[in-house]
């Protein structure tokens, strides 16, 4: 849908969703109602030859071995969580690893690596990932490095959103790399469609889901795989996050409610009892069920839709702890329960290389 798009570029006045000048479905889709360009797209000639700038993208991705896409249905079920930490594992695994944040109005992968204020810098070979300051395996690359302020609102139509992942793709110069991990946005919007486009040729190894284990998290999990099925990702798995609160009793707080609502703190004076009568209590861990799980979670709605359930992470107030402070689970032991979940998951990944 373009007056403009020459070499089959979307133009800055396409319709969101447009489906390119090039595409079969130019002018026709129903994307493509009420755009400038329909006319002019649905009676052009489409191009033969391939296009040049996903020629360039796969040789530009000849030197990644394994690409894996994580995606999410909705937003607020740690998917960014997932992909900073599987980045560092992968890493800590002597891999070397790339973290391709393409959530472009919601950033947050800079924080979660510990590189917040750094800066995106150019070389004869491309723009250079910022490298993670304790693992030199590990190179980032997110639109967060670009703005000016943190703060910043993106507000962005979906043709520019689709130009910056180009470039992305194709300007970045990863070097040899055995990962590159897409940090994709909730949903199965433009940035799902143009990541699919574009690494096409180069071949995408397949997606992790994270979801958390409502119903009304599974039910936009169902469409994003079949997302994956219409564009022809494999599906490597669901990951089932938050799947329950598990923590040191002792990090616990207590209190006590009154009939009108005025809370008061007695934690001291729990944990004192606790050490005077079941002192072999502070040894366990508290468990909770956070969401409702009561008609199976991912793992049901996995074995429903036949793809592989790769586990549960419960959630862990010093995993969020972790990626508020920008390191790794897996560097002490404060993660222990989130950790060896994930490391159980992401061996998982690593035994399908």
């Amino acid at each position: 849908m373009a007056s403009n798009g020459v070499n089959g570029e979307i133009p800055e006045d396409a319709n969101e969703h447009c489906p390119g000048p090039q595409s079969e479905s130019a002018g026709k889709a129903d994307a493509c109602a009420g755009c400038p360009n329909q006319e002019v797209c649905s009676n052009a000639p489409k191009d033969p030859d391939p296009d040049p700038d996903l020629v360039s993208i796969a040789e530009r991705m000849a030197t990644v071995k394994r690409k894996i896409l994580v995606l999410s249905g909705k937003g607020g079920v740690g998917k960014s969580t997932f992909s900073a930490q599987l980045s560092f594992a992968l890493a800590e695994a002597d891999r070397q690893v790339g973290l391709l944040d393409i959530d472009i109005c919601g950033p947050s992968i800079p924080k979660m690596l510990g590189l917040e204020g750094h800066d995106v810098h150019q070389s004869n070979l491309g723009w250079s990932p910022v490298y993670v300051e304790s693992n030199s395996n590990l190179g980032v690359m997110s639109i967060g490095f670009m703005l000016r302020h943190p703060d910043d609102a993106v507000i962005w139509r979906g043709p520019r959103k689709n130009g910056l992942i180009k470039q992305f793709v194709k300007d970045v110069y990863w070097g040899e790399l055995d990962y590159l991990v897409v940090d994709a946005p909730p949903g199965t919007s433009d940035e799902h469609i143009s990541i699919a486009h574009f690494l096409k040729a180069s071949g995408i190894d397949g997606a992790v889901i994270v979801t958390t284990p409502q119903q009304v998290a599974l039910i936009d999990v169902r469409k994003e795989i079949s997302f994956c099925r219409k564009v022809g990702i494999k599906v490597l798995g669901v990951v089932e996050n938050m799947s329950g609160l598990k923590q040191h009793l002792s990090d616990l707080k207590f209190s006590r409610v009154s009939e009108s609502g005025s809370e008061t703190d007695v934690t001291e004076w729990a944990l004192n009892l606790i050490r005077e009568k079941a002192p072999e209590l502070l040894d366990t861990f508290a468990c909770s069920e956070i969401f409702d799980s009561s008609q199976g979670g991912a793992q049901k709605m996995c074995l429903e839709m036949g793809v592989p359930f790769l586990g549960k992470v419960p959630m862990d107030p010093q995993l969020c702890r972790a990626a508020e402070e920008g390191r790794s689970c897996f560097e002490d032991k404060s993660c222990s329960v989130s950790a060896l979940a994930l490391k159980g998951i992401i061996e998982k990944l690593i035994a399908l290389e």
